[in-house]
């Protein structure tokens, strides 16, 4: 559609500028705070993760030193009394107004197998396999809103990109081409002006 050069017109397009301007402002504030959430997350799963592998061969060597002191049947007896983890309940937080995972565990209400006549070693080794799988859970959490933290840090960058590159050049090159247009129809106004008064004053 082609321009009307008006003072109304000028207005308008200054007008779109500034809250475009202001937009772009804030998504870039928006995009770089979501990239620090990001790298933030991305530490701490890295722990996490160094602390998993500790973790499991820590929970590995109880379970054999069980083994040996128990034997492996009377270990596989006490763990098909265990209940088994169906589900993982999952809820949400905001981060920076993103909408992101949290996941739990059902809660345990005791082990399945009879403390008493079980070993320290057996309940060491049940102790450190159900801390690694609540450990196991968080990096799952992590990674997920990593996941939805990397999908809007893309959108937002879309969007900063397209004011940067397509809606603010061509409102500028609006504004700049209704200045013109009405400075030369002032011009030609002046112009007339002048050629009206010679006339008249003749």
């Amino acid at each position: 559609m082609a321009l009307i050069a008006t003072r109304m017109a000028l207005l308008a397009t200054k007008k779109k500028i500034q809250l475009a301007t202001k937009g772009h402002k804030l998504l870039k504030e928006k995009r770089d705070a979501l990239i620090g959430e990001f790298f933030a997350i991305v530490d701490e799963l890295k722990t996490l993760r160094k602390q998993v592998d500790e973790a499991v061969a820590e929970a590995f060597k109880a379970l054999i030193l069980a083994q040996a002191l128990n034997g492996a049947a009377e270990v596989r007896r006490a763990a098909e009394t265990v209940p088994s983890i169906t589900e993982v309940t999952v809820s949400t937080r905001a981060v920076m107004g993103v909408r992101v995972p949290v996941f739990s565990l059902p809660t345990q209400t005791g082990a399945g197998y009879s403390l008493i006549s079980s070993s320290l070693e057996l309940d060491e080794a049940a102790r450190r396999f159900q801390s690694l799988l609540s450990s196991l859970v968080k990096v799952a959490e992590l990674e997920a809103t990593m996941a939805r933290l990397a999908e809007e840090i893309k959108k937002t960058k879309r969007k900063v990109n397209a004011l940067e590159q397509i809606l603010l050049p061509r409102l500028n090159d609006d504004k700049t081409y209704i200045t013109m247009r009405l400075e030369e129809m002032e011009r030609e106004n002046f112009g007339r002006l002048k050629v009206i008064k010679g006339k008249l004053s003749k």
